[in-house]
């Protein structure tokens, strides 16, 4: 093989991967090979690392459950987490919850000691998913709270939420991380129920006032009754509706009950009805709404014996208002989450040294004001938000492609033998130069990406030019020898979470090159945190290992 090409493209996250740090500004005129670098003395500290870690796994779990433990032990990297969370943000509120109820499923399991078939990579996504749904009703929570006054102005505002600070699953071990978002999401339940049982109070206000006004004191003691004893059950439907089990089954709202034969002309019937009609409301329904449907429900009490027919209307009436409030309410609930989870996207920071995020203020406005003072975005605000979520998300995923790539890379030296180095021409988004054992010092292998496409080439050292026969000979053994190569190469970026098929060009005759041009430390190109190794810390090439195992 000559010449190949790919498009690698990410499927799961591997959690193990940092933010690359910015490559140093090349010199010119250095000369060529001065600033490659080899990768033995990282791989050496990293074997030292993982030996830590597997002996930890061995005291926490027994023989047969040590996989699942490793996954438990593995720490989220910081590109890895800001890559989930805006992965996160693109997502319905029934897949996050979905991913919440699995992630404490997998928590159980490992506390229970049993196996997993779910990789590091598929729990660390639930996890994280379940991160970013717990963070972001949180964050509206306390919007929902600020907003919050007591409909006569004189009355005390809801209770002020006793909330943790935000979730942050960056550098956490995933064990530690599911056991701290048990407690997380119980706070937030507590405090949502909290919230909740002031807006049911200030629910039964509004149809308390708004009811039957005209009738005897006796009625309206009658009417208080009813709403009152059905405030439990506002309460308790809508707190079961939030729970992670409930919107992952997509169940649909509760219906307010329809009139029928029985209540025609008996006015403590229609009462009852009402008040049931009443008590399908979502708690967050607006008063002026409430208002609306309680007044049609006091109007059907009045004319439920002289004119059934009149009865029956009011209370349909009653009965569509509800549900146009509860339609409001639960989307402006699901638009404030939404909200949340976007703005936590767009405004997190890459660390100190990486290349900075692309940052879109024009999108953050609209989503704080939506958090603030509750006003809903336009349809251009909201495209200007997809927009910026989407082009920080597209770019978090290339240099994550970069950092595997790089790591695939390093991974196939550390099997197969030879050196490898990274460098960042003009015009390339990565270079990868590696030599097999026994290429060197004249022939290697080239990855070059550019603009999303990867093209690998068999090189030689030297100008282009006549080859001679004996020179071409060798070319051509290395380029047979390179398709084997390339097969590797896409099992171990398989392996990594990179999905990429190569394409063979050109078969014949290799490419003139100058080794290690314009390179920079390959340590710089991978990132803090980021692990490897040679074959000269064990012995014989490594293990196969799953999409996200960084252990060596």
């Amino acid at each position: 093989m000559s010449v190949g090409a790919a498009f690698p493209t990410l499927d799961l996250v591997a959690p193990g991967v940092a933010f690359p740090a910015q490559a140093p500004p090349v010199d010119l005129y250095a000369v060529p090979e001065a600033g490659a670098a080899q990768v033995a003395d990282a791989a050496a500290q990293a074997s030292t690392h993982v030996g830590d870690a597997a002996t930890q796994v061995s005291d926490a779990v027994s023989h047969g459950l040590q996989e699942a433990g490793q996954a438990a032990l593995e720490a989220l990297g910081t590109l890895s987490g800001v890559l989930l969370a805006g992965r996160a943000a693109m997502l319905t509120t029934r897949v996050l919850a979905s991913a919440a109820v699995r992630a404490a499923e997998e928590q159980r399991c490992l506390e229970r000691q049993e196996a997993l078939s779910a990789t590091a990579a598929e729990q660390w996504e639930a996890a994280a998913y379940a991160v970013v749904r717990a963070n972001a009703r949180r964050t509206a929570l306390l919007a929902r709270h600020a907003r919050a006054k007591d409909p006569g102005g004189g009355g005390q505002g809801p209770p002020r939420p006793d909330l943790p600070p935000p979730l942050d699953p960056v550098g956490r071990p995933l064990g530690a991380l599911r056991a701290d978002l048990v407690c997380f999401e119980e706070a937030v339940r507590r405090a949502e129920a909290a919230q909740t049982d002031w807006e049911v109070g200030r629910l039964t206000d509004v149809m308390d006032e708004a009811g039957d006004a005209e009738e005897a004191d006796e009625a309206d003691d009658t009417w208080r009754r009813l709403i009152r004893e059905r405030r439990e059950a506002i309460l308790s439907r809508h707190l079961t509706s939030r729970a992670p089990g409930a919107e992952q089954a997509g169940q649909a709202p509760v219906e307010p009950p329809r009139a029928t034969a029985d209540t025609e002309r008996d006015t403590a019937a229609v009462r009852r009805l009402g008040a049931d009609i009443l008590a399908a409301l979502d708690p967050q329904a607006a008063p002026e709404t409430v208002e609306l449907a309680a007044a049609s429900v006091g109007r059907a009490a009045r004319h439920a014996a002289e004119n059934p027919t009149r009865a029956r209307r009011h209370l349909g009436e009653a009965r569509k208002f509800v549900q146009d409030a509860n339609r409001r309410a639960r989307a402006r609930r699901a638009e404030e989450e939404w909200a949340a989870a976007q703005l936590d996207f767009l405004t997190r920071r890459a660390p100190e040294d990486t290349e900075p995020l692309p940052e879109a203020p024009d999108a953050e406005r609209p989503l704080r004001r939506l958090l603030a003072d509750g006003v809903p975005l336009t349809s251009e605000e909201r495209r200007l938000v997809e927009t910026g979520v989407t082009e920080r998300l597209t770019h978090l995923e290339a240099l994550y492609v970069r950092a595997q790539l790089t790591e695939v890379m390093t991974e196939l030296a550390a099997r197969y033998g030879g050196p490898a180095d990274a460098t960042c021409p003009e015009g390339q988004e990565l270079r990868l130069d590696w030599t097999p054992e026994g290429w060197g010092p004249d022939h290697w292998l080239r990855a070059a990406l550019v603009r999303g496409t990867l093209r690998i080439a068999t090189m030689y050292r030297g100008g282009p030019g006549e080859r001679r026969p004996e020179d071409r000979a060798v070319d051509d053994e290395r380029c047979a020898e390179a398709r084997h190569r390339i097969d590797e190469f896409a099992v171990v970026a398989r392996e990594l979470g990179l999905d990429m098929d190569v394409r063979i060009e050109q078969t014949e005759g290799a490419r003139p090159g100058l080794h290690g041009e314009d390179a920079f430390d390959m340590d710089g190109a991978l990132g803090k945190g980021t692990r490897r190794r040679t074959p000269d810390d064990g012995g014989t090439a490594r293990k196969q290992r799953t999409v996200g195992d960084r252990t060596r």
